[in-house]
């Protein structure tokens, strides 16, 4: 084989004939990180080999970052993705053996052929959600889904590219010079909420994939990856072209906010029900057909009668181990179908001192994870097409509404005494009586895309940029304005309804292009008015107020990881920073007085103290997917994906216990929003994928 050069990041030597035992034979393709070939092994098989560019492989860090593409692409199944071969990181020109695949990309098909039909956008939809499964279940984000990133097999789709950082490829840099996936297919938290990229940023993506094909563009579309990078952030997504079917579940996976993106399962859900012949051909028709196969609907769920026993097991309490639940065992609770909200079974209350707890499975076993909030005196929560509440002594139904619009991921919001569902329709609020379930008002709004309680209020952010005050008691509209020095505000606040304090602020918050500072507004929720204003330095995200202080971290806006923790006193306008040692990746955080505890992808937990200005410990929980952790005076909570409840000493990070698992029916499903726990008076409540709503004893968590 004629040696061939390299056409991708600037002259090199002249590519090698072999790759370890693989002989290159021709070039399927360059780019930013190296070339693509060809290639055979010795017994004759087709291979696709990844050939890194010699000025990367002079990199430590690149080279750091091609382990993970291999690590990432080998841990997924080849059934959706090209199986790795073989790979030699260390290699003086390190490379990846892929098997071939045949076929065109997704990029390469809709040049050539112009947009897909209906039925072929439903089949592309349908494989890339379930290779998007197969992905997150392993622990795996994209990051990258794209057009060109999709292999259109005859069995159907296939993802490439795990990982890859391209800093040549995309004119928009961050402060590092580097920026993870593609403008055009990145999503909202990528650009201004780094640290929340999780498996939501490739639901994101495959939106706007499906997008491209159907019409050949993107739905945010311009020549400048800048304003591509505002569109994303800010405007709504141009679905003209679009089948009007699979639409609204395109603008679904196009939500600005993670937690109101579906999950895979939930995608291939709807699909079902998008046409009643919902076929799975090919892509290539004139290849190969298959039987049209009708699907039914899933039935409606129903609150069932169940009733579950819980077995007491001693309790091994080690660092980092697997902890038995020991002890009284939860009390079931039984739920009758037409309940009114009256005693209607067993009941796990306690007999003396103790909290016996409680288990309760509110509706059928595959209607996923609740989202559950605690309201006053009662636990709120939302599954598909219900909202329920239960009394948190002992877990019984006290009433259910059906809800006929989607609703989002996410719990119901519970402020000014009612609750609001939250739904997919943003132009419609509603608010429910806590104590009945019936509805005290409904209204009509201006369409937004951001909705955040705070003192009271429901702060409503439109696509426009201005902010509408709603009482969320009344539903009555106090205010519309624009946050001066906020283009388009999306709001954090962190009073509890446990704790209300209706002169909390609500912070809106604007990350700089280059990612060197954040300007901060403290906005008044009753008025609009601004209490403060500030700008700091770094890329910030906030994640809790106490004593007068908001708390931030910094985050790495190419990474993905906190660099520290960031403590900043409107009175005084001072700032106080503490570097974490190790950066975690995409970490969530809790603030517990001067006290910030944090929670890494891969189940790293942390606390820092603010005022010694160190960490105080660190402790590997082997966690590989988490909720925000909550804090009361003694412990930190996490609920697991797998429906655990773990508990470890807030002054030293000692393990002190956790509760069995409860995964979901389908152990390839993957829960798109974890609900954090909720603590109150010494208990602690929770959720699980499979469907169970629980309480336990947060005083004495070796029992659990």
């Amino acid at each position: 084989m004629a040696p061939q050069r390299n056409t991708g990041a600037g002259a090199e030597a002249e590519l090698p004939e072999y790759a370890g035992h693989y002989h290159l034979e021709s070039c399927l393709g360059s780019g930013g990180m190296g070339v693509v070939h060809l290639a055979r092994s010795t017994s004759g098989m087709k291979l696709a080999v990844k050939v890194v560019h010699a000025e990367f492989a002079r990199d430590p860090e690149f080279r750091g970052r091609f382990r993970q593409e291999v690590a990432a692409a080998r841990r997924v199944s080849g059934a959706f993705t090209a199986p790795v071969v073989d790979a030699d990181p260390e290699a003086e020109r390190p490379w990846m053996a892929t098997l071939f695949i045949p076929g065109p990309t997704l990029s390469d098909h809709v040049k050539r052929n112009g947009p897909m039909d209906a039925a072929q956008l439903r089949r592309l939809m349908a494989g890339l959600a379930e290779a998007l499964r197969d992905i997150h279940r392993v622990g795996v984000v994209h990051r990258d889904l794209k057009p060109s990133n999709v292999l259109l097999a005859e069995d159907g789709p296939k993802v490439i590219d795990f990982g890859i950082s391209r800093p040549k490829d995309s004119e928009l840099r961050t402060e590092t010079g580097k920026l993870i996936g593609t403008p055009p297919f990145m999503a909202p938290e990528q650009f201004r909420r780094p640290r929340e990229v999780g498996p939501a940023a490739d639901i994101f993506a495959l939106g706007s994939v499906l997008v491209h094909a159907a019409t050949g563009r993107g739905p945010f579309d311009s020549d400048s990856p800048y304003v591509v990078a505002y569109q994303v952030v800010h405007d709504e997504p141009d679905l003209t072209g679009v089948p009007e079917n699979l639409a609204p579940l395109v603008l679904r996976c196009l939500a600005k906010e993670p937690e109101d993106r579906p999950s895979p399962d939930e995608l291939m859900r709807d699909l079902r029900s998008v046409a009643a012949s919902y076929d799975t051909q090919a892509f290539i028709p004139a290849q190969r057909t298959a039987d049209v196969a009708d699907v039914p609907k899933p039935e409606p769920r129903k609150p069932e009668r169940r009733s579950k026993k819980r077995v007491p097991r001693n309790a091994v309490v080690a660092a980092v181990a697997l902890a038995l639940v020991a002890g009284g065992a939860l009390a079931s609770v039984r739920l009758f179908e037409g309940s009114s909200g009256k005693d209607t079974g067993a009941r796990g209350t306690s007999t003396g001192a103790a909290f016996a707890g409680w288990e309760a499975d509110p509706v059928s076993a595959d209607g996923g994870m609740p989202q559950c909030s605690y309201g006053p005196g009662k636990l709120v929560c939302a599954q598909p097409g219900l909202v329920y509440a239960l009394d948190p002594s002992d877990g019984s139904l006290l009433w259910r509404h059906s809800v006929t619009r989607t609703l989002r991921n996410g719990p119901p919001v519970v402020s000014g005494g009612l609750v609001q569902p939250l739904t997919d329709q943003r132009r419609h609020l509603e608010a429910l009586d806590p104590a009945s379930g019936a509805t005290r008002w409904q209204r009509d709004m201006p369409a937004y895309g951001g909705l955040r309680p705070a003192g009271g209020m429901l702060l409503l952010t439109g696509a426009d940029g201005k902010v509408t005050g709603v009482d969320s008691s009344s539903g009555e509209m106090k205010w519309k304005r624009r946050i001066p020095g906020q283009s388009v505000p999306y709001f954090a606040s962190f009073a509890s309804v446990a704790s209300f304090a209706p002169d909390q602020p609500a912070y809106a918050t604007s990350i700089s292009l280059d990612g060197s500072s954040t300007r901060v507004t403290a906005v008044d929720p009753g008025t609009g008015d601004v209490r403060w204003d500030a700008r700091l330095k770094g890329a910030l995200q906030p994640v809790g107020s106490a004593d007068g202080s908001v708390y931030f971290l910094s985050v790495d806006s190419a990474e993905g990881t906190a660099k520290a923790v960031i403590r900043y006193t409107p009175e005084s306008k001072t700032s106080r920073r503490v570097a974490l040692p190790v950066p975690p990746v995409d970490a969530r955080a809790t603030v517990r007085g001067n006290v910030v505890y944090i929670l890494a992808a891969g189940g790293s937990l942390e606390a820092v103290d603010m005022d010694a200005r160190k960490r105080l410990w660190h402790v590997e929980t082997s966690v590989s997917r988490g909720s925000a952790p909550v804090a009361d005076a003694d412990h930190v909570y996490v609920t697991t994906a797998d429906g655990r409840l773990l508990a470890v000493d807030a002054r030293t990070g000692a393990f002190l216990g956790q509760t069995r698992p409860r995964p979901g029916t389908n152990p390839a499903q993957v829960v798109a929003a974890l609900t954090a726990p909720m603590v109150s008076d010494g208990r602690v409540y929770a959720a699980a994928p499979d469907g169970t709503v629980f309480a336990v004893d947060g005083r004495d968590p070796a029992r659990w």
